[in-house]
This record gives C-alpha cells, structure tokens and sequence, in this order.
C-alpha cells in the first residue's frame, strides 16, 4: 500500500489544468506522509475542479478516540468503500476527489529485500490519483478536511505488481486520465464512480529506485484554506 507520495512543485500546479495558481500563503512539503496537510482537487460549488488543503489519511491520528488502537486510513481498498466505517459514508455521498502528485514510492523486493522505489508517469509530468475526502469540525467551530487515495487489485498489472513483498497482494493507486479529472469529480452515482476504479496503462508509467529519506513527525494541521 501507498502510505507516501511527493507532490508536485507549486509551479507543476499549473500543468495539472485544475486551476492556474495556489494560494500564495499555502505551504505543503514535498514528500507527503499519514497526517501531514497537501493540496487536493475537488467540486467546487461551480462544478469545477477547485483545490483544498487537506490531512493525509481520512481519519487523522489525533481524531482516533482515547483507548482505540491507532489504525492508518491512507488507503481505501476499491472492494471494501461501500462497508469500511471509514470510507463509506464519503464514498455513498459522493466525496470524490483527486490527489496531485509527482511520484509515489512502494517497495520493492526483486533484489531480494526491500528497495525503496518511485513511480511516476514516463513523460515525468504530475498527475492524479482518485481519493475520497471528508470534513471534521474543529472545537473552535472552524473546518478541517482529509483525504484518502483509492486502491486497486494489480496481481495482473506488468508494473504494479512488480512491488511490495512476495506473496503478499499487490495493491495499486488509481490514476485518473487528465482527459477524465472533472467526469470523475462530477459523478453522480456509486456504479459511475466504480467504472473509474481501473488501471493505468503501464505503458505510461515507470518506475526508479528512490533514496530513502527519513520521516519527520506530521507538523500541526493548517487552516482549510479551500477556494470554495
């Protein structure tokens, strides 16, 4: 499973065709972990992709409840959205959204251990990968949102199924065509959206072997500076 990506560059933004800039006060880090605060693109009231900033993971760690086991919501697994507690309630009402990114990183295991790898599109350009997002409302009565990133099965996948350890499933991110953005954010029924849930051709993709960097702990939540 994906539990880190790096995201774009605020200049690579304009590439996307979601919008033409960012906020100038938005600050994100380039590689993005479990509670750290990125930029996603959703509906806005208009209809039209807008962005948002958003926590990593659809319930962050500090709303987990006192006595209940940490458990981690970067991922929502395509099979089980209609069910998990988690995801179901964003998935019925549609909370569709798309998560900019530059790479990905996944393990892989080929050498024989586990090797930190990238994955990104051939031409190096940023793309998107379907997600789910949902809202908490502070104690001071402002919002915060969050999100989670859509996975699918890639046994049969010629690149995806090269990562994470043997015998285990091989999962996969859902990208999202440039071409299919706004159908995708605009859906209107569950059956819809699920048609989206496929691979991306691996033709277009590749992968690298990427330096491990060292984690820092996830920094205060920022403002939910949303542009709708």
């Amino acid at each position: 499973m994906c539990v880190n990506y790096h995201s774009p560059t605020r200049e690579q933004f304009g590439t996307l065709g979601a919008f033409s800039e960012l906020p100038a006060d938005w600050r994100w880090p380039d590689e993005v972990w479990k509670d750290y605060s990125a930029p996603i693109i959703r509906a806005g009231v208009d209809g039209r992709p807008s962005a948002c900033l958003a926590s990593y993971g659809m319930v962050p760690r500090r709303r987990i409840p006192p006595g209940v086991k940490p458990f981690d919501t970067m991922n929502a697994r395509a099979e089980s959205l209609g069910e998990r507690r988690s995801f179901a309630p964003a998935w019925r009402r549609l909370q569709l959204c798309a998560v900019p990114m530059a790479w990905f990183y996944e393990p892989c295991y080929e050498s024989g251990r586990a090797l930190r790898h990238a994955i990104g599109m051939h031409d190096d350009s940023p793309f998107m990968v379907a997600g789910l997002w949902r809202e908490w409302t502070e104690a001071d009565g402002t919002v915060e949102s969050s999100f989670t990133q859509i996975t699918i099965n890639a046994d049969q996948h010629p690149l995806m199924s090269r990562m994470h350890k043997p015998g285990d499933e091989k999962r996969s991110l859902v990208v999202i065509a440039p071409d299919e953005l706004e159908d995708w954010l605009a859906c209107r029924d569950v059956e819809t959206a699920r048609s989206f849930l496929r691979h991306y051709p691996s033709e277009r993709m590749k992968d690298w072997a990427a330096p491990q960097t060292v984690r820092k702990a996830a920094p205060e939540p920022s403002p939910n500076l949303s542009l709708f």
